[in-house]
């Protein structure tokens, strides 16, 4: 069953268009992840699907709902939830202060001290530092506070855009290892990503893009042995 399905979406940043014909479905409780060079168009699809960006053409279609006209807020109450590239967070904010920032939902404050709760378990060095400004952590804690921030919306659909960007390669490892959590207690995960074997080894299915279209989908195992990922992503 789809949770997302992504219809022949295009999309422009004033007259340059950015997408042209990208497509594919994101299963219900799986790991979903976007792959292609930069300028493909991944960080655009995004933006389109969370409603941050107006669509030209197509459709974006979430629990069976048609939700290609909803404002931002009406897809994060549906159950969207994006993390953006860039670690966006209130810098003179504690740690807990931006994570309540997440929960401006009325589903999400009617639960906040069980979903902050749920955010500490998944990171417990943040439930040490939930007093500390966010501009004096590192940055796998201020990524974890990014997520965190988008995981007290309680979605059903989480996005991350390049989530592992310009973190050590010691920390890259558990950010995957907490995506396959995530999805084992039942989230549908949909990931942009640079480090493509990685995400290809946690992904159900994956689709590359490449000049704003779709070009290549398949399982992640079938596209890590695929000769073309291969010599194009991998250097194998």
């Amino acid at each position: 069953m789809s949770k997302l399905a992504v219809n022949h979406l295009s999309a422009s940043y004033g007259k340059i268009r950015a997408l042209w014909d990208v497509g594919f479905d994101v299963k219900e409780k799986s790991i979903t992840c976007l792959l292609g060079p930069n300028g493909a168009g991944k960080t655009t699809t995004l933006r389109s699907i969370a409603g941050l960006l107006d669509i030209e053409a197509g459709s974006v279609v979430f629990d069976g709902l048609d939700a290609s006209r909803m404002e931002p807020q009406r897809r994060v109450e549906m159950g969207m939830s994006l993390v953006p590239e860039g670690k966006l967070l209130f810098p003179d904010l504690s740690v807990s202060e931006n994570l309540v920032s997440g929960a401006f939902v009325k589903t999400a404050r009617a639960s906040l001290r069980d979903r902050i709760e749920f955010v500490y378990q998944m990171f417990p060095i943040l439930k040490e530092k939930r007093k500390q400004k966010a501009s004096m952590l590192s940055g796998g804690q201020q990524q974890m506070v990014c997520i965190g921030r988008a995981l007290m919306a309680n979605p059903k659909l989480l996005m991350l855009d390049e989530p592992t960007s310009g973190l050590q390669p010691s920390i890259v490892s558990g950010f995957f290892e907490l995506l396959t959590k995530l999805k084992d207690q039942g989230m549908t995960v949909l990931v942009v990503e640079q480090n493509v074997y990685e995400s290809l080894l946690i992904s159900d299915n994956a689709f590359i893009l490449e000049n704003g279209k779709t070009v290549l989908n398949g399982t992640g195992r079938e596209l890590l042995d695929n000769p073309q990922v291969k010599k194009a992503y991998l250097a194998i």
